[in-house]
């Protein structure tokens, strides 16, 4: 293979991977990628415009939801052009503007993810332990601003690394190998000492997905302890019910990063394959399972969609 280099780093372009070894089956290979992308959009897309047109669902509860659907919407269609690119046309180069770019809004979309579960957990606390001053707490103008500061602190943290990347020389293989660009993969490729990178991102790491996950602990803890005091078992019973659906989507997001976690650092000797389903398990599953556990598990969700359809269904919406 001949690798493009020049000594401007704007020039650069990495290779991308797709199936190392099964390229005569990458037709094949997308069909099961473009079913779970086209689930993902029209799942989450479903669950936005639910939300939108139902006046009753204007409530802090299913705003934190919507964010959490753009959010999702968002980090699959960061990975989608260059995976589809690589399995429908052997799309495998990409340069450096485009892979940083690319990796700054798939680190930063995981973070703003993180945050939301957080957000999520604090209003399933406020509506179980504090129920009498639930619209008080929770007004519209706090959710805004604790949506946007879920953005700026993800952007903000995740922007260095693009800037510590570019200051590097990769005088090694450019032949990343996964169809997407991450951080901790690019910083490998280079012949300079990474230590820097190594620190920061542990760093960014710790006081965001470390923090928030204690975080999110703690609030259910206060949560099963508010529960516990209830008189009624048909009370506790309702009010953990509530809490079902953002307990899988919690279980979603942390269960693939840790499992990736663990391939990365002890899976060594594990077959390549491995490594390549566990990063597409923890970029892709919780987006497509999310919209799919909410319309489930949350009674008022499902009722609208249930009625959205039946409304399409019907010869009414035809006249």
């Amino acid at each position: 293979m001949v690798i493009i280099f020049n000594s401007s780093l704007q020039k650069a372009t990495f290779f991308l991977t797709g199936f190392q070894g099964l390229e005569e089956l990458h037709g094949w290979i997308s069909i099961p990628f473009c079913s779970i992308y086209l689930t993902v959009i029209l799942g989450n897309l479903t669950i936005l415009h639910v939300i939108r047109t139902d006046a009753s669902l204007h409530e802090p509860m299913y705003y934190f939801l919507a964010m959490l659907a753009l959010t999702d919407l968002g980090l699959c269609l960061s990975t989608l052009p260059t995976v589809l690119g690589i399995f429908w046309f052997d799309a495998r180069e990409i340069g450096i503007p485009a892979c940083f770019t690319q990796l700054f809004f798939i680190h930063t979309l995981s973070l703003v993810e993180s945050s939301v579960l957080l957000s999520m957990s604090f209003d399933r606390y406020v509506a179980i332990c504090n129920p009498l001053r639930y619209s008080t707490i929770l007004t519209p103008r706090r959710i805004v601003k604790m949506g946007l500061s879920s953005v700026l602190r993800s952007a903000l943290l995740i922007l260095p690394l693009p800037f510590l990347l570019k200051r590097f020389h990769y005088c090694r293989s450019h032949v990343l190998a996964h169809a997407y660009c991450l951080h901790l993969e690019i910083m490998k490729l280079a012949c300079s000492s990474i230590i820097v990178n190594h620190i920061y991102g542990l760093f960014v790491v710790a006081c965001t997905v470390g923090v928030d996950s204690l975080l999110i602990f703690l609030s259910y803890t206060l949560i099963l302890h508010a529960v516990l005091g209830k008189a009624s078992c048909q009370e506790r019973l309702r009010a953990l019910n509530t809490c079902i659906s953002h307990i899988c989507a919690v279980l979603l997001f942390y269960i693939p990063m840790i499992g990736l976690s663990l391939v990365h650092r002890f899976g060594e000797h594990l077959p390549r394959i491995v490594h390549l389903l566990m990063s597409y398990v923890y970029l892709l599953v919780p987006p497509l399972m999310n919209p799919i556990v909410y319309s489930i598990k949350t009674k008022q969700i499902r009722q609208r969609i249930v009625k959205k359809f039946a409304f399409v269904k019907s010869p009414k919406c035809f006249q």
